[in-house]
């Protein structure tokens, strides 16, 4: 594949007023400018892009190709979620959970607080619960439904709509129930404070879920 401005250097790689979103001149009103930093556009021929010794701010375009693939889709954590609490750490959350297939999985859990990520199927809900001495944080990466709360098991009065990026807030001694209405899974990660589930919970699918926690009431 040929440079379509058949001019050498390109013009949208070596113009540098193009280099940074402050300038009038980077139209594209993006940064990095995907004209400057897409090595294709670098030279007259796709196979010259690598050897091309005029290839300008190596380092800048590295630092972002790093971050934007190494830090969030690449990371090793990402490949093996589990519960890494009580110690330090850190993870893209967002790739995290949407990564998630299981019904929960604790992320982390620590002595006053835990994170678990889950993955409700189509048509499917969490299930009516209620946490005495629990608040929770849920937060919506993927997906949409509805969250429904209320002080009675037969009278949840509180209703929403939910969808990406939307966040939930339940109070301790609140019943709730999250469902999902829209036609692909609800991936979501909830918040506990305290912990809620035992350390390393795993738990693949709804009904695992409920037989673990009617096995631990009894």
């Amino acid at each position: 594949m040929k440079n379509m401005y058949k001019k050498y250097p390109c013009p949208y790689c070596f113009n540098t007023p193009m280099h940074t979103m402050r300038n009038m001149y980077n139209t594209c009103e993006m940064y990095p400018c995907p004209y400057c930093f897409n090595p294709p556009m670098y030279n007259l021929d796709f196979s010259e892009q690598f050897t091309n010794r005029y290839i300008p701010f190596t380092d800048e375009m590295n630092h972002y190709l790093n971050f934007n693939f190494s830090q969030s889709i690449k990371n090793d954590d990402l490949n093996r979620l589990k519960d890494y609490g009580p110690e330090p750490f850190v993870i893209n959350i967002e790739e995290a959970t949407k990564q998630n297939n299981t019904y929960r999985t604790a992320l982390w859990t620590g002595e006053n607080l835990q994170v678990t990520l889950m993955s409700i199927n189509v048509g499917e809900d969490i299930g009516l619960e209620i946490h005495p001495d629990v608040d929770q944080f849920i937060r919506i990466e993927e997906g949409e439904g509805i969250v429904k709360m209320g002080d009675r098991k037969n009278m949840l009065d509180y209703q929403k709509n939910i969808y990406d990026n939307f966040a939930i807030m339940i109070p301790a001694g609140k019943w709730h129930n999250i469902i999902n209405t829209g036609n692909t899974p609800l991936k979501l990660y909830s918040i506990y404070a305290p912990p809620h589930h035992p350390h390393g919970t795993v738990h693949k699918t709804k009904a695992m879920a409920q037989a673990a926690e009617e096995s631990s009431s009894q």
